[in-house]
């Protein structure tokens, strides 16, 4: 678990791959349109669990987290890298400044809660954390959060033997056609002691929503192309590989039923300064 190439937080290094984290805008309406929102008792919880409703989302990429926010009653600012990404989003009614967040400049202001949707990994972990508790008001929400895959064995292993073959020389290739929940988890545990490290909040929390969604094989093959690991690839490559796993849907009855997964690691900030 996940088929996919790992976007959860993991033993490697992910927020230095920038040629990856910024690919995602190749195809921003397919993104948008392709990819899951998020439980609602997850942003239920997090809107209980903030002081007020001035959300920063990070890495906010097309506004799909943001704009849930938006409906259960915060106003949202979105910090976004990749432009593209950032343009569809604003076309949706976010205001999203483009930076990443190192880089981002927060002229003074502060929220009451900063999240990151899928995105957390894409920062550095020597520098987000401590960040996050310099924008957020005492008594503020951290919360990170993302999804966990799980395609059928006959799906997941038709991707990894597909992807090999195509892409034999990518990072992502290694990668086994599925990982167990615990690899995930062990990433927000890790998340949680980069956030403990700077002090400045009170014992992070670990939450857990699983759920699940019906998948026919073209919506499938739509979501495929806004994954790390094909992102980049041309369109030759990443034609066979849709093709592979088009296939093992069809042996499926041309559907399946995804379980999903998602994860978050929150923190409140303590009152000091």
């Amino acid at each position: 678990m996940p088929t996919l190439p790992p976007e959860q937080p993991g033993p490697h290094e992910p927020h230095r791959a920038r040629r990856t984290a910024e690919s995602f805008g190749a195809d921003a309406r397919r993104y948008d349109e392709a990819r899951p929102s998020y439980p609602a008792g997850l942003v239920a919880r997090i809107v209980a669990g903030s002081p007020g409703t001035d959300v920063l989302d990070v890495g906010c990429g097309t506004g799909i987290a943001a704009r849930q926010f938006q409906e259960a009653g915060c106003t949202v600012l979105g910090v976004e890298p990749d432009a593209r990404m950032a343009g569809l989003a604003r076309t949706r009614g976010l205001p999203v400044e483009v930076a990443s967040f190192e880089g981002w400049d927060a002229a003074g202001r502060t929220f009451d809660a900063v999240t990151a949707a899928q995105s957390w990994h894409w920062v550095d972990p020597a520098v987000g954390a401590a960040k996050a508790a310099r924008v957020l008001r005492p008594g503020g929400l951290l919360a990170v959060f993302g999804h966990v895959f799980e395609p059928p064995a006959e799906v997941a292993e038709a991707f990894a033997a597909a992807f090999r073959r195509v892409a034999p020389d990518s990072p992502f290739s290694g990668q086994p056609a599925r990982r167990p929940l615990e690899a995930y988890r062990a990433g927000y545990a890790k998340t949680a002691d980069q956030v403990r490290a700077t002090g400045r909040f009170h014992e992070p929390e670990q939450w857990r929503f699983d759920w699940e969604r019906p998948y026919t094989r073209d919506e499938w093959l739509n979501l495929l192309p806004t994954t790390g690991g094909l992102t980049r690839l041309a369109p030759g490559p990443l034609a066979a590989v849709l093709s592979a796993v088009g296939d093992a849907v069809d042996a499926l009855g041309g559907g399946f039923t995804m379980r999903y997964t998602t994860l978050a690691t929150s923190a409140v900030r303590t009152g000091a300064a």
